[in-house]
């Protein structure tokens, strides 16, 4: 008797994180923001700015493209893996790997994902490595090479323990 209560307690706790999914929401309605801030700035001093500085505000959308993109992968693949399913024949235009992601699967997204977007701030310090300290390039090299290393280590692990996690 006790145990079927616990579990059910249990069990209903993970409605504890749908809270958080729709804190992610408005993140991404922040990101949004700066986003429209980004093109604002891009459109009204497009003229003005030299080729590099064009490319670098280019570079700070696709950074927050992606970005916004890994929050959605948060937000649908953990709803979908720790709450509730979604049907998704209720949604024509849902995505395919939405309904089949796995948390191995949620793992490597995530991962592949920030190391594309350490890559883009990489870029952004080597486009602009005339105003960028070396120490920082530095900095931004070792981060970015932590993030592909780590990226390689638990796509390993995972294969090696069988999990392909599709």
């Amino acid at each position: 008797m006790i145990e079927r209560v616990l579990e059910k307690i249990l069990f209903a706790s993970r409605w504890l994180l749908a809270p958080l999914y729709l804190g992610l929401i408005l993140g991404l309605i922040a990101i949004l923001v700066k986003a429209g801030q980004h093109l604002w700035h891009l459109a009204t001093h497009m003229i003005a700015e030299s080729e590099s500085e064009v490319i670098l505000a280019l570079l700070g959308l696709i950074d927050l493209t992606l970005t916004g993109s890994l929050v959605i992968i948060v937000i649908f693949s953990g709803y979908e893996n720790f709450v509730s399913r979604i049907d998704a024949s209720d949604h024509p235009d849902w995505p395919e790997w939405m309904a089949k992601i796995d948390f191995t699967g949620l793992k490597l997204k995530l991962l592949s994902s920030i190391v594309a977007i350490s890559a883009i701030q990489l870029l952004r310090a080597f486009m602009n490595v005339q105003n960028t300290p070396d120490r920082d390039l530095a900095w931004y090299v070792g981060i970015h090479l932590t993030f592909v290393v780590s990226g390689l280590v638990l796509a390993l692990t995972d294969k090696m323990g069988g999990d392909a996690g599709h």
